[in-house]
């Protein structure tokens, strides 16, 4: 089992910047990957980006491409989202994940979600 828990969200001006946080915990050595999901009001729940700890590699969606960055602590088990030139259509609850097991058959485990809202 995983527990991950999501910190860092608030209110910030459009153009600004958030950085949130993820911390995982119980059986941290099973993860292969963490990611941050993120659902409006009356919306599908979407991928926002993911990083895979043991290769560092990245992915994220069209729509936050070169403004969010994704990473890691030294532990590999915090994942932080920074995101900068934030837009009002940002705004919704992010939530994080963590894959666990092999790739053939990973599992997610999903925090309870941190909001982030872009308003002036």
């Amino acid at each position: 089992q995983v527990q991950v828990v999501e910190s860092g969200g608030g209110l910030v001006q459009p153009g600004g910047s958030l950085r949130l946080s993820c911390a995982a915990s119980g059986a941290t050595y099973s993860i292969y990957a963490m990611g941050w999901y993120r659902q409006a009001p009356g919306m599908k729940r979407e991928h926002v980006a993911t990083v895979t700890p043991s290769t560092n590699y990245t992915n994220y969606d069209d729509s936050v491409k070169g403004r969010f960055q994704i990473s890691t602590d030294r532990a590999k088990t915090t994942v932080f989202l920074q995101m900068n030139a934030l837009k009002p259509e940002d705004t919704a609850m992010y939530y994080c994940t963590a894959l666990v097991g092999p790739p053939q058959a990973l599992y997610n485990y999903w925090g309870q979600g941190t909001q982030v809202t872009v308003s002036s």
